[in-house]
């Protein structure tokens, strides 16, 4: 006999053998079909409108184009953006992601997946060659995560026969070294924020903090997607607790840690297309630690600090800063990500970012930035929950002007399907995967289009 499940039920009366996790997940499952009938609605009438207004456009050398990350939102706007300017596009995604939405958009022409490059980095780099091959491919865009962007960089390599927008594999293990990063930074006179490479915890332990006019916090080196979000001040109220705080991560010479001066101050970050060390394409806004909104600033010395960065490297690639603006107006970069950044949504509706990424017209010149009518980008999923998630009028009015004076990253009148299949196939399956298997998430990021996990990608 079925039993019933009732989500307003305390924990303590929980049917046997349902898990509050297995709950979580049937309650965003029931959310999700209550949102499907008016989802689809707006994308049959998107649908319908787009029947009405056929669009041919030409380009006199089209090219074909490769593009990584599949599941995310940016690989998306990458895919419009040289689609639109007329050229060829081919996704692709790990295995584990075969089923994300994006693969529906009238900009992808084809649609790969391959092994995950941490699992198997050998036969990941020969599957980006066969694709090449088979495809014809002219420029291969890697739109990585943190894992795969050293893994395309070896891949830099074999892929000879098309040009890589990406960093070399030396370069991006540097870059992606937040210690490291700091350090070359620093050599160049850049400012960064004080900071010491941790492989122990008793390297914390026993510091001086004494002598410090600042707090400090700690930072993974390697990519770790759920505690990157922890900004607890060390040292803490006493010695005893930033001893357990301490010895509760995991710090080794394996995994080795960033100590860094904590600056206050508003932050931004940044996306930058580099070719030969000059930026071709740069975009800069307010950021936050769960980053899901985005509206382009003009901050000058972020960009001056940016160009000099990448011209004394010599970079060609994508890379991405933090930084720190202090309350005395100087600027500090916390740390480089050599991948693209989801704030290339901003470029939504800006007829050059092909050109950019390719080196042809007038851009190598003047570097693009997100046009003046280009509107905030969000995520509706994200900004509904939020909204319904306020705690005062103040609030809930600042969220709802968010959603009507901006615009959805992943919506496109022109481009209808992706807005439909990220959440109600993609995201929808991912959560019914977790349910066969009882396993936990922290959050959704639809985004990235995936399930934040302890231990996951």
């Amino acid at each position: 006999m079925a039993q019933s499940i009732s989500l307003s039920s305390p924990a303590k009366t929980h049917a046997p053998g349902i898990s509050a996790s297995s709950l979580k997940t049937l309650g965003t499952l029931i959310l999700l079909l209550l949102a499907l009938p008016l989802n689809a609605s707006l994308v049959l009438v998107a649908l319908l409108l787009k029947s009405l207004r056929p669009q041919n456009v030409t380009t006199e050398k089209p090219k074909n184009i490769l593009i990584s990350g599949g599941k995310m939102t940016k690989a998306l706007q990458l895919a419009r953006s040289f689609h639109n300017a007329g050229h060829r596009v081919i996704l692709l995604e790990a295995h584990k992601y075969w089923l994300t939405g994006h693969r529906f958009s009238s900009a992808v022409n084809k649609f790969y997946t391959v092994e995950a490059p941490e699992k198997d980095p050998e036969g990941y780099i020969q599957s980006l060659v066969d694709i090449v091959e088979k495809e014809n491919i002219d420029v291969y865009v890697p739109v990585c995560s943190p894992v795969a962007s050293y893994y395309d960089s070896l891949a830099k390599k074999a892929l000879a026969q098309c040009e890589v927008i990406h960093c070399d594999a030396e370069m991006t293990q540097m870059l992606d070294d937040k210690y490291a990063f700091a350090q070359t930074a620093q050599s160049f006179g850049l400012s960064v924020p004080k900071s010491f490479k941790i492989t122990d915890p008793e390297q914390v332990i026993n510091f001086d903090f004494s002598q410090e006019k600042r707090k400090y916090i700690l930072k993974s080196i390697p990519y770790d997607s759920v505690r990157r979000l922890d900004l607890t001040k060390l040292p803490c109220d006493t010695p005893e607790a930033t001893a357990a705080f301490v010895r509760s991560l995991p710090i080794s010479s394996e995994k080795p840690w960033i100590m860094q001066e904590f600056i206050p101050g508003k932050e931004y970050c940044t996306h930058s297309t580099v070719r030969n060390g000059l930026i071709t394409l740069h975009c800069c806004c307010e950021s936050s630690a769960f980053q899901v909104n985005y509206e382009n600033v003009d901050n000058p010395k972020i960009f001056e600090w940016v160009s000099r960065f990448v011209k004394d490297l010599g970079i060609t690639g994508q890379v991405s800063f933090d930084f720190i603006e202090a309350e005395d107006g100087n600027i500090y970069a916390i740390e480089c990500n050599p991948r693209t950044h989801s704030a290339i949504t901003m470029f939504y509706n800006h007829p050059g970012v092909a050109d950019a990424y390719l080196g042809t017209g007038n851009n190598l010149a003047e570097p693009i930035q997100p046009k003046s009518t280009s509107k905030p980008t969000y995520w509706t999923y994200h900004e509904v929950w939020r909204l319904f998630n306020t705690r005062s009028w103040s609030d809930f009015v600042y969220r709802f002007k968010i959603i009507t004076h901006g615009k959805d990253a992943i919506f496109s009148w022109q481009d209808p399907l992706p807005f439909l299949m990220n959440p109600h196939w993609q995201i929808f399956l991912l959560l019914i995967q977790n349910l066969q298997k009882n396993r936990g998430w922290i959050r959704i990021d639809f985004n990235i289009g995936k399930l934040v996990e302890l231990g996951g990608d």
